[in-house]
């Protein structure tokens, strides 16, 4: 029978092949349910163009979703890495914090003037002698100035260093000199056909210049003031630039979608405000926190290699005190609402007998008293206070210098400033909020904290230099000045 079937089907196809049929061969049809060619399409669906396009598509998207969790998970990685360097850095003493500053002011300006070197390359190499050369003798004029300045502050601040006060007045003297050779150099290096190219990258030169020695001139005065001037401003910037990360992606253009800055279109007003909601609120516990250590509230003048306990009277700021809340501001509230807050946050205060003068506590039911204000006392610590001013700062104007720096990126075609974080590009990359703040937070501590930093060692300084008869009426006008009782 299988014999028949298959000589048959031999037959019928040679028939067929030949373009005629065979009389006496029976022809037979296979009849195929409809429901069985439909399952069977169903099953093995024809390849067609888009089909292939959706799954082309399909693995595109999850190898994105892979890139994205790897850079994510890269850039957490590194961030870890950074925060652990640096506060073993904190940890080793002012001096390595200062060297730490210096390095990456070097990096920094590195960075930055390499982006037109890297533009204008071709032009340079073959047109301008000592371009590089010229770039980093103005650099080291300015650090040069900049930290000469600070260690005879230093020299003046500490009598075991005194000696040292012959040499240190040489620095103006250096530094000028300093000035006037690379001044020179530049000008003798320009060429007369690309003059105009080369006074825009000196103006360029001396931009990168303000940006990474001038905003951070008085850094090393916030180290030596107390860590905390150096530390509170790093950690609000980072919380700030974290909690509007997060903010933003979360609540993003929800609420308004207006565009927020168009050098960087990917910021939101929504993260904007967000940052700067939480990092008054992070602001607000953290500079407590940092309050109880001595070595972060301290104020120092040595030069000290090794790490040391440091011991100081502490100054007012940091010492826990009570305050009261402004009365005023409770009458903008409904007394019902206030009252929730509970009797062991917000007093009642009432008069007696409507006299203003005598003022206690309210007794509920008591006829003769008559509300006068409400009175709510705060224990904080007040450098708190001055961590609000410092938070708003590095909510709403640090965030202009990541705004400069996208500029900066997207004026030359750049992702990224360098390489060397890996997930998160240069240190201009992480550190364009960070240079105004360490600026800002020089300028409030010399406005509100202290306005001079004066010590018994300048003041012996200054008396030194005093002739003989105008060290006989210093003495004599010390001796009129009330001591303290």
């Amino acid at each position: 029978m299988s014999s028949f079937l298959r000589d048959s089907s031999d037959n019928i196809s040679s028939d067929i092949d030949a373009g005629r049929t065979t009389s006496n061969v029976p022809q037979r049809t296979m009849v195929v349910p409809t429901s069985t060619t439909n399952k069977r399409a169903s099953s093995s669906p024809p390849t067609t163009p888009s089909s292939r396009m959706r799954r082309q598509m399909s693995a595109s998207a999850v190898s994105k979703d892979e890139s994205s969790l790897r850079k994510l998970l890269t850039r957490i990685l590194s961030s870890v890495i950074m925060f652990s360097f640096f506060m073993a850095i904190l940890l080793s003493g002012h001096v390595y914090v200062c060297a730490l500053v210096f390095v990456l002011q070097g990096l920094l300006f590195r960075e930055l003037v390499t982006v037109r070197y890297n533009a204008f390359f071709d032009r340079i190499d073959r047109t301008i002698p000592l371009f590089r050369t010229t770039q980093w003798m103005w650099f080291g004029v300015a650090i040069f100035y900049s930290y000469s300045e600070f260690a005879v502050e230093m020299i003046k601040g500490d009598t075991k260093l005194h000696y040292l006060l012959d040499v240190a007045q040489w620095a103006p003297l250096l530094s000028f000199g300093m000035y006037t050779g690379t001044f020179v150099v530049t000008i003798a290096t320009m060429q007369t056909g690309h003059i105009k190219f080369q006074l825009n990258q000196l103006c360029w030169t001396i931009v990168v210049l303000c940006l990474t020695v001038g905003q951070l001139k008085y850094i090393m005065h916030n180290i030596y003031n107390g860590l905390i001037w150096f530390t509170l401003p790093i950690l609000l910037v980072i919380t700030n630039d974290i909690m509007a990360y997060f903010s933003g992606i979360t609540c993003g253009r929800k609420f308004i979608h207006r565009t927020f800055v168009e050098l960087s279109p990917n910021k939101t007003w929504e993260g904007f405000i967000g940052g700067g909601i939480f990092t008054v609120i992070v602001g607000w516990y953290l500079s407590r926190f940092l309050a109880k250590f001595a070595w972060m509230t301290c104020p120092t003048s040595t030069f000290a290699f090794f790490p040391h306990e440091l011991a100081c009277e502490k100054e007012n700021i940091f010492h826990e005190a009570t305050t009261y809340f402004p009365s005023q501001a409770f009458e903008l509230f409904p007394r019902a609402l206030i009252r929730l807050l509970g009797p062991s946050r917000v007093v009642e205060i009432c008069s007696v007998d409507r006299d203003a003068s005598n003022l206690t506590a309210c007794i509920s039911g008591a006829s003769n008293m008559k509300h006068h204000h409400w009175e709510m006392a705060l224990s904080i610590v007040p450098i708190q206070l001055h961590s609000i001013l410092l938070s708003l700062f590095a909510s709403l104007v640090a965030p202009f210098g990541g705004f400069l720096a996208s500029g900066i990126k997207r004026a030359y075609g750049i992702k990224d400033f360098d390489s060397i974080i890996p997930g998160h590009g240069g240190l201009m990359d992480r550190f364009d909020c960070q240079l105004i703040m360490a600026l800002a937070t020089w300028v409030h501590y010399n406005t509100f904290v202290k306005i001079t930093t004066v010590s018994v060692s300048k003041l012996l300084y200054m008396y030194r230099l005093l002739g003989e008869e105008e060290r006989k009426q210093f003495l004599e006008k010390i001796t009129q000045i009330p001591s303290a009782k």
